[in-house]
């Protein structure tokens, strides 16, 4: 497939599938989502690298922050309705990620392992606090933020 029939396909811009191809786009997971649909694999599938042995663990950084220590890392999946992931997220100080809607009937649970988060969540924003968790809907736009002057860490698992 070209680089202008896979753009169309999962509608976005050529440029982007250059910059995913070169390692220099800093890609949203939502965009990685739509490549992985058209390419007709699971979003796990994509991300995985090439010498995965084992084909439910992934540990694969998808999504780099402003701060040096803001990553999110899929660790692995699971069979589910479709597949679920297990993450392991850092904010730096400050730092925000802005997710886009997922599909009906999707969930996140979180699990704060160090730090403070803040969730921005359609009814408002939540607080999670380390050693503390929260389950949600993920079918509406939500964010990920760190207002604290320390690293936050967190497990994220993604249900669908």
């Amino acid at each position: 497939m070209s680089q202008s029939a896979l753009a169309e396909r999962a509608d976005i811009s050529r440029r982007m599938i250059v910059g995913v191809e070169s390692g220099e786009a800093n890609v949203s997971l939502s965009s990685l989502d739509r490549l992985a649909a058209a390419l007709d694999v699971s979003f796990s599938e994509l991300v995985r690298p090439p010498d995965a042995i084992d084909g439910r663990r992934i540990a694969s950084l998808a999504w780099r922050g402003n701060a040096p220590e803001s990553t999110g890392t899929l660790l692995g999946t699971a069979p589910a309705a479709q597949e679920a992931e297990l993450w392991v997220w850092s904010l730096g100080p400050g730092d925000r990620y802005p997710a886009e809607a997922d599909a009906a009937y999707w969930h996140e649970m979180i699990y704060v392992i160090e730090g403070t988060l803040t969730m921005e969540l359609e009814d408002g924003d939540r607080i999670v606090t380390a050693g503390d968790f929260l389950v949600f809907r993920s079918d509406s736009t939500y964010a990920f933020r760190n207002d604290g002057a320390a690293v936050l860490r967190f497990v994220r698992n993604v249900v669908y």
